[in-house]
């Protein structure tokens, strides 16, 4: 079984354990991509007169735009 690769944290602040370690907490990278992959899905179909609830098959495709953009950059 492959693992996921996230990206990282999608806002690093920087900061770390007091042992010089980086702290990532928050959402992961790819999880804001496919928020956002969502987001843009869903306006564009209220704004055709098409919308649909949110399904699984949604969040499917939002991970694989969202994965897709991580190969892009380098990281997936």
């Amino acid at each position: 079984m492959s693992e996921i690769k996230d990206g990282g944290p999608a806002f690093p602040d920087g900061s770390q354990n007091q042992w010089g370690h980086p702290v990532h907490t928050g959402m992961a990278l790819r999880d804001y991509f496919a928020a956002k992959a969502m987001q843009g899905f869903i306006a564009y179909a209220t704004h055709k007169g098409i919308y649909a609830p949110p399904d699984e098959e949604l969040a499917k495709v939002s991970y694989q735009l969202a994965d897709a953009m991580l190969k892009a950059r380098g990281q997936g």
